[in-house]
């Protein structure tokens, strides 16, 4: 895995301050879609259970993996009814009982591509559901954001992670419903959006920056100081875009 990839556990308790979580909204569109009862699910790379408990509360008994012990500790402080954890990545999960679904939030990306989706399907039972969802959080603002990069390029040039396939940000389907199009293993692929701003604090937003695996992995100095270099920039508040795609496909 990428150095990006297991940066998060050093920042577990920020990680779970900082980060949005998951409505309920979003869990009540997968269990429609899946059209029968879903009682079980395991979950790639969740982290410190930002959707696990959304869904665990809906009644899904929630298998959560992750390569970080760190993050999976913070999980079951907070998602004290997860039915399991696995400390393993995604490509060491298990292929030991299908699930009713496999979903990933914001974590699919950390995955190999190879046998990426041969690993999904071994983990579904027949017709289970695989479930994707997540997205970059925007600063509403153009200028302010043209502000924060320009603030930041003296250390990091980017904070992004970039499309697995380097679909363009504007076509009309996104990864991975770009791949699982291709894969004649799943049907009635289906992607949405749930539209979502919030409004936060400058603090909050370096909050929210600190939990960044592109600035996770700077070097200590170059951290503290591209934070000072964009603190002097923000307004006290600031509108985040944080809106939510998912990606819905039907094991055949």
């Amino acid at each position: 895995m990428s150095e990006r990839a297991v940066s998060f556990g050093a920042a577990a308790a920020a990680y779970e301050h900082f980060r949005p979580g998951y409505p309920l909204e979003l869990v009540d569109e997968v269990l429609a879609y899946a059209d029968r009862p879903v009682r079980t699910a395991l979950e790639i790379g969740a982290g410190t259970g930002k959707a696990t408990r959304v869904f665990a509360a809906s009644g899904v008994a929630v298998t959560a993996t992750d390569p970080d012990v760190a993050m999976l500790a913070e999980l079951r402080r907070q998602v004290p009814d997860v039915a399991d954890t696995i400390a393993v990545p995604f490509e060491d999960v298990p292929l030991d009982r299908p699930y009713d679904l496999v979903f990933a939030a914001a974590s699919l990306h950390w995955t190999r591509s190879k046998g990426r989706w041969d690993r999904v399907a071994a983990l579904l039972g027949a017709g289970g559901v695989f479930a994707s969802f997540g997205g970059p959080t925007r600063l509403a603002d153009p200028s302010l954001a043209e502000a924060v990069r320009t603030a930041r390029a003296p250390f990091l040039r980017t904070d992004d992670v970039p499309s697995p396939d380097r679909t363009p940000v504007d076509a009309p389907m996104q990864w991975p419903g770009t791949e699982l199009v291709a894969e004649d293993r799943f049907r009635d692929i289906r992607h949405s959006t749930l539209e979502r701003r919030e409004r936060i604090t400058a603090a909050g937003y370096l909050g929210l920056l600190s939990t960044i695996s592109a600035y996770l992995v700077l070097p200590d100095e170059d951290r503290r100081a591209a934070f000072a270099s964009i603190l002097r920039v923000l307004p006290g508040e600031l509108d985040l875009d944080s809106d939510i795609t998912l990606h819905l496909a039907r094991l055949a």
